[in-house]
């Protein structure tokens, strides 16, 4: 059966799976999102407090086929029009990646397609891709989520050269513990964001880590234990916590380092393109500060929509394009990775 497209066009199918979000999206030619389709697992783990890896597997089980048939069905084609099925083998949890893995072996395998695998964290940088006709490799990136910081230069298309990493936790682990220390429970990097709106980010002074033998390399576990040791000493005295107060300067310190780190390395790396990536990237803080920080030192800066900030499978379809016009193929022994790190294959 002949395509009905031109045979320049490509078609992706996408499934991401890596937490608790099951999602599947059809993506032309990289940049052209033709649908995109989400079942979040939020409402689920809030009861918890925090993503429950067993539960967030069984989810995907069950919604994995739907979302599938939706993002076909939305799209207008049929598997049989796809030339390749990508889908993100790491990182994640283990459990929540194998549902994907299995799900797109099996059907790569039954309608006789190529299969690529996707790296999470290359896909939260190809987000930027999908907005931004204009953004071409190379430049400078900041991934920023629950379990990543990384300071990256973008070589080229699923090139990466790594100038900074956390040390200790990630930016968003910071935001969700803080969340859960003053009662706002999960998830708290939005709600950490929404509150801190209403206090002054220059009411309490934290601090902001140095770290040694790498200027660009990320500590935020120092800057957590200074919250919770505010929150305490408080608490001991029968002093009252302004939280908005307390929260805005928490976020005001996040993203002081972020945005001097990310700035900092393109100045002297000579980049005049700046974006940013993953589910912190949606911070309103942080888009305000590197908004104004690129814009004073002459840089462009790049930011996806909140929508492809968070997991989703249009940014695994745009990763997967750039894979499979370079050739790459993953064979049937494609299994999940959940510590996959940033440049690995």
């Amino acid at each position: 059966m002949k395509k009905n497209h031109t045979e320049e066009d490509v078609y992706i199918l996408a499934i991401e799976s890596s937490c608790d979000e099951t999602a599947a999206a059809v993506v032309k030619n990289g940049r052209e999102i033709l649908s995109n389709v989400i079942s979040s697992q939020i409402d689920l783990h809030t009861l918890y407090g925090g993503v429950v890896p067993e539960i967030a597997s069984r989810k995907h089980i069950e919604k994995i086929n739907q979302v599938i048939e939706s993002a076909l069905l939305e799209s207008g084609l049929t598997l049989e029009n796809m030339d390749a099925i990508g889908v993100t083998y790491g990182p994640g949890l283990v459990g929540a990646l194998l549902v994907g893995v299995a799900e797109a072996k099996a059907m790569a395998y039954a309608a006789n397609k190529p299969l690529v695998g996707v790296h999470h964290i290359e896909g939260h940088v190809s987000a930027n891709f999908i907005e931004h006709p204009d953004l071409e490799p190379p430049f400078m990136c900041l991934i920023v989520s629950g379990g990543h910081t990384h300071l990256v230069i973008v070589r080229d298309y699923g090139e990466f050269e790594i100038l900074g990493r956390t040390r200790d936790d990630a930016a968003g682990e910071a935001f969700d513990k803080v969340a859960r220390a003053v009662g706002l429970g999960y998830p708290g990097g939005p709600k950490v964001d929404k509150a801190a709106k209403e206090g002054n980010p220059q009411a309490i002074k934290f601090p902001r880590a140095k770290v040694d033998g790498n200027i660009y390399d990320f500590s935020f576990s120092g800057l957590k234990s200074a919250v919770l040791n505010h929150i305490n000493h408080a608490n001991m005295m029968g002093e009252e916590i302004n939280v908005p107060d307390l929260l805005a300067s928490f976020q005001n310190a996040v993203v002081d380092v972020l945005v001097s780190h990310t700035v900092d390395a393109a100045k002297e790396y000579g980049f005049k393109k700046v974006a940013i990536a993953g589910g912190v990237a949606s911070n309103s803080a942080l888009r305000k500060g590197m908004k104004e920080a690129c814009e004073k030192n002459g840089i462009a800066f790049y930011y996806p929509s909140p929508i492809y900030c968070t997991d989703n499978a249009a940014m695994i379809g745009t990763a997967a394009y750039y894979e499979f016009i370079n050739g790459a193929r993953a064979g049937w022994d494609l299994n999940a990775v959940p510590n996959l790190k940033l440049g690995e294959r």
